[in-house]
């Protein structure tokens, strides 16, 4: 092979056989592979709180079998509860785990969508597979979702449904009616946990239809149910990102 690339250079009088080219052509290798490498590498360290909210999350949610997450864009809610997912699953505390967000487009229509029903939804439901691929890599991702032992789903999907020994993460709640998240909720079944997180003030339905907010007041002072509120000082994506919050 290097001896194909090396003639290929020679032959072509626009290369200077001084210059050694960054990626050599013909070699196959592309900057895609290099960051499939660094996921693989990296999926095995393990997730620990950034400050005091992150941690009252993590802990309500192993002592729990329902925790309410709400709190601004950043602060690692859909994370942390996939983490403990994957944790749960790892320990062999639950046999699967579930995770649902509703189809929602930010606000601008994306249009037709060709593809079977799962190619239509990858878009909506990348951030969880995104989540899923840091924390277990890829190629384990793939093999789990294959024999149904990850699932996602859209939330019209899941009427009619009892999740027993499952870990349950229903994600961007604010994005679901009072009624959507009632029929979610009552999914839960038995030696299972659920975990429902989203930020009341980034809806994309219009004024007064989410749920989520006056699902986080009922639940507050009921017990076996934890709410945790997170807040701008709980945002770890870039600083500006907290900036931008306080004043948008």
């Amino acid at each position: 092979m290097a001896k194909r690339i090396t003639r290929t250079l020679s032959a072509d009088p626009s290369v200077d056989s001084k210059v050694q080219p960054l990626f050599p052509r013909g070699t196959g290798w592309t900057p895609l592979e290099d960051r499939e490498e660094r996921r693989e590498q990296s999926y095995v360290r393990r997730v620990k709180p950034q400050g005091v909210n992150q941690k009252r999350l993590m802990d309500a949610i192993a002592d729990h079998h329902l925790t309410v997450a709400v709190g601004p864009a950043g602060t690692g809610k859909t994370y942390l509860a996939i983490s403990s997912a994957v944790d749960a699953l790892d320990e062999g505390r639950v046999d699967r785990i579930v995770l649902t967000r509703p189809a929602i487009e930010a606000g601008e229509s994306i249009g037709f969508l060709p593809g079977d029903m799962a190619e239509k939804m990858a878009p909506f439901l990348r951030p969880l597979y995104d989540a899923l691929s840091e924390r277990m890599g890829g190629k384990r991702l793939r093999a789990l979702i294959a024999e149904g032992t990850i699932e996602i789903a859209p939330v019209g999907y899941m009427r009619g449904r009892t999740l027993n020994n499952a870990f349950v993460v229903i994600d961007e709640a604010q994005n679901c009616t009072y009624g959507q998240i009632k029929m979610l909720l009552t999914r839960l079944g038995w030696h299972s946990t659920m975990v429902l997180t989203g930020d009341p003030d980034q809806s994309d339905l219009l004024e007064g239809m989410s749920g989520l907010a006056e699902i986080a007041r009922r639940f507050g002072a009921l017990p076996g149910i934890a709410v945790v509120r997170l807040d701008d000082r709980d945002i770890v994506r870039h600083p500006l990102v907290a900036t931008m919050l306080a004043v948008l």
